[in-house]
């Protein structure tokens, strides 16, 4: 009974502290998510990269998210090889301070964070101060998670299966590090694997060196979480995780055999066992940064590595134009109905092309380049035409009252995606056109409000389209919440804007007509892609009949 309670005891804080760093980290991405591609593009030296990703990862809580946020802009070609290996370097090292700090005893600090994160979550309605009441509350749950972890392993100390197991791992220090990689993949974070070692450490449970061998086990886990999350982007995305594996590996597995070869940890008499830990794990990841040099030079071979697939001459970009409508599945309603949903993401997938070089085309006002945007608006008004056509073909008698009513959901999101695509096209890029034309300039912080609304118009993007194919309830209000945000963002920037011109900014008058439209087409592009979360909330209750008082006293 005694071991069935440590069990659960040990899952449970275990959970605890996988669910605390996920929080944090999501709560972060909510508040700051849609600014993450501009910073990470930005064209630097490996050294600027390396320490743009060290922030990024300390900020949301994993150098595997930082990772996978590289892949993604490598996979649309606005990262190269080498700038997005510097990245993820940068961004191990950013975990590895993250597990310093929270090694620390922080007990104390536990209720302060409770109490200021649960009031900005439940009693403010302002996104950025709920998010934060988030991150508050994430943090103080790791730090609960660790302090029960420490309650947990502390009565088994004096056991037998304890020390036999310690002792074991502190023998074969191979069979250490391949538990510490393995446990890290399970558990999708090697911050909370490593916290996890230097609790056991601190608390005699595991000896020193066979807590050094699971952490250096965990680092190259770590590696290996981002290649299965991309295993499937294309191949320019999954070169940058399997180069980060290979460094780290090599270098890991350096680390492992001169550690126990030559017994190093001995000649650190004066520091905590807890703290060498803490300290090896900051030493391995610094000294990756020793291959900021040789991150170009490593494109050649991860290129043979992982080819770019080129079948018949088909590429990317026209793979995307070849429709999803299969007529031959008409005759079988569900088929023709996964048909549709496919057709609708393609066609979110052509207003996201168009959609995302929007703030480029206002910076740089290339003609060029606008008239390619506005002719992209073809392909999805094609596409629309095309699923009118094959929902006009589908039997009716066939369809189940469910499936109905999916079809016709579908068929006014897609309305709704061709609208959305006028408006880039004949709204936006007729702004950036006029823009360029009469040589307009914004004011700076009036340039920052509509870079800003533009990068949430794009995460938005994202999250509407997750919904299509999910139908997720929580994205959905997610989704709605977002919408919401970019009306008060609207409202906001343009009673700034109105407030810059009264006093007398000769830059923002010359450029108010433009910057009002403009904030005016992005909230309505967004209200558009974001219609596809009122069926779903409709269908569970979530959503208000009308906003309207429904009686008035009269006196």
């Amino acid at each position: 009974m005694d071991i069935l309670q440590f069990l659960i005891s040990l899952m449970g804080a275990i959970m605890l502290l996988l669910y605390a760093v996920r929080m944090v980290q999501t709560g972060i991405e909510r508040a700051f998510g849609a600014s993450f591609k501009r910073i990470v593009t930005q064209n630097q030296s490996p050294l600027k990269s390396a320490a743009m990703g060290t922030v990024l990862a300390m900020v949301l809580q994993s150098s595997a998210a930082v990772a996978l946020l590289v892949a993604g802009f490598a996979s649309v070609g606005t990262l190269g090889f080498g700038a997005g290996l510097s990245v993820v370097l940068g961004a191990d090292l950013g975990s590895a301070i993250v597990v310093q700090l929270l090694s620390f005893r922080l007990d104390w600090l536990v209720p302060i964070l409770l109490a200021l994160g649960g009031w900005f979550f439940v009693k403010t309605d302002r996104r950025i101060l709920k998010q934060a009441g988030r991150i508050l509350l994430g943090i103080a749950f790791i730090l609960i998670s660790l302090r029960f972890l420490r309650e947990t392993m502390d009565p088994i100390r004096e056991s037998s299966f304890l020390p036999a197991i310690a002792g074991y791992l502190e023998s074969d220090f191979l069979t250490a590090f391949l538990v510490g990689a393995s446990v890290a993949v399970l558990m999708h974070s090697s911050v909370a694997v490593v916290l996890l070692c230097v609790t056991l450490v601190a608390i005699e449970a595991i000896p020193l060196a066979a807590g050094v061998s699971l952490v250096l086990g965990a680092n190259l886990g770590s590696a290996v979480i981002p290649i299965w999350l991309s295993r499937d982007m294309n191949a320019a995305a999954r070169r940058i995780p399997y180069a980060n594996l290979f460094l780290r590996g090599v270098l890991a597995v350096i680390a492992l055999f001169t550690v126990n070869t030559f017994h190093l940890t001995q000649y650190l008499d004066g520091i905590r066992p807890q703290q060498i830990v803490v300290y090896a794990h900051l030493a391995f990841n610094a000294l990756l940064l020793l291959f900021l040099p040789i991150t170009g030079l490593l494109k050649g071979p991860f290129e043979r590595l992982a080819p770019d697939i080129n079948v018949n001459g088909t590429t990317e970009e026209n793979v995307i134009e070849i429709s999803a409508l299969d007529e031959t599945a008409l005759s079988s309603p569900r088929l023709a109905v996964a048909c549709l949903r496919r057709e609708v993401l393609r066609m979110s997938q052509l207003l996201e092309h168009m959609m995302r070089p929007v703030i480029d085309r206002y910076k740089d006002g290339d003609l060029d380049q606008i008239k390619a945007t506005r002719q992209e608006d073809e392909h999805v008004n094609r596409a629309l035409d095309g699923i009118r056509r094959y929902v006009s073909q589908m039997p009716n008698s066939k369809l189940s009252k469910v499936d109905g009513r999916k079809v016709r959901e579908l068929a006014e999101y897609a309305i709704n995606l061709e609208t959305a695509g006028d408006i880039v096209a004949k709204q936006l890029m007729k702004l950036a056109a006029n823009k360029a034309d009469q040589d307009i300039r914004f004011s700076e912080a009036g340039w920052e409000e509509l870079r800003n609304m533009h990068e949430k118009v794009v995460s938005n993007m994202t999250l509407a389209f997750d919904v299509l194919v999910s139908e997720d309830l929580e994205a959905a209000r997610l989704l709605m919440e977002e919408k919401n945000e970019m009306a008060k963002a609207e409202r906001r920037s343009r009673k700034k804007h109105l407030k810059r011109i009264r006093h007398s900014e000769e830059v923002s008058l010359e450029s108010s007509d433009l910057h009002l439209e403009t904030l005016r087409a992005l909230k309505d592009l967004n209200s558009q892609i974001a219609s596809i979360a009122y069926p779903i909330l409709y269908r569970h209750g979530q959503l208000l009949e009308t906003r309207l008082v429904s009686e008035i006293d009269e006196d």
